[in-house]
């Protein structure tokens, strides 16, 4: 089921796809949504959502964890100055860095070197630690698309990347979330496309993921407990602007685009940031 959290007069509310259109499920959260036993029926019965004063949110507008993978794909990690990785890169992301589909995507005043990084999501739906391999996508309730804006620079201004990967209103985080059991397991087999100004500068399947959704979930929870509204933010492939001849960053006046298959296509202009 694709779902999509919006705001609508100051509540945030959950709507589901009916068939071609959005029903309004009500006031809640996505994982009270996914979560509700008789959710068929209340989609069924719910009334079309109108639209007029409808603002898209990241699918959890505060995820709880926001864990990312660096160099989770072969091709990307041959690009940069690193080796592929033994075990998963990770880094943190805050809340304070999230926008919806929709929203801009703010380069800073104090940096130009703003780059995309389109990404597969999962969402995690149940809480565990030391969870076994082959139960690990059971823990996942949905899956949805990440632009990981990177500000290169202050990324690579110390062995840690967390600053460069944490300025406001870069990480764009949505459309929607599709519920896992409309995907394969694990999302595998998605294509995954990113596209500036229309031009694709991604491309790659999530069958390329050195460490795949379920790897990652148990490897992480080995160390970490994994909560119900932690999100992962599974790895980037190759063609990112910092890698290219010459080096193609987002300007103000881009449109930068993730589309996934089976979920939809995240969609952000680029502005600057204001004086």
């Amino acid at each position: 089921m694709k779902l999509m959290t919006y705001e609508k007069a100051g509540t945030q509310g959950v709507a589901a796809m009916r068939g071609a259109e959005w029903v309004d499920l009500g006031p809640m959260d996505l994982l009270g949504a996914i979560d509700a036993p008789d959710l068929d029926q209340r989609v069924s019965a719910a009334p079309v959502l109108d639209m007029s004063g409808v603002k898209l949110l990241p699918p959890l507008p505060k995820p709880g964890k926001i864990i990312c993978v660096g160099l989770n794909y072969a091709d990307h990690a041959a690009e940069s100055p690193y080796d592929a990785p033994d075990y998963p890169t990770l880094f943190p992301r805050f809340t304070t860095s999230l926008i919806a589909d929709g929203d801009p995507i703010v380069r800073p005043r104090i940096s130009h070197e703003l780059d995309f990084e389109g990404e597969l999501v999962a969402i995690i739906g149940t809480t565990g630690r030391n969870i076994p391999k082959a139960k690990a996508t059971s823990h996942v309730a949905a899956y949805s698309i990440f632009n990981d804006g990177s500000v290169r620079d202050y990324q690579f201004k110390a062995p840690q990347w967390t600053v460069g990967k944490n300025f406001d209103d870069t990480g764009a985080f949505g459309p929607y979330a599709v519920t896992a059991d409309e995907l394969p397991d694990g999302a595998k087999g998605l294509r995954l496309q990113t596209r500036l100004n229309g031009e694709v500068v991604q491309s790659a399947s999530t069958d390329d993921l050195l460490f795949p959704v379920a790897d990652l979930i148990s490897i992480i929870s080995e160390a970490i407990t994994l909560e119900a509204g932690d999100i992962i933010v599974t790895g980037t492939p190759a063609g990112i602007g910092w890698a290219r001849t010459p080096k193609l960053f987002m300007k103000p006046g881009d449109v930068v685009e993730v589309e996934i298959e089976g979920i939809g296509t995240l969609r952000n202009p680029v502005v600057d940031e204001a004086a």
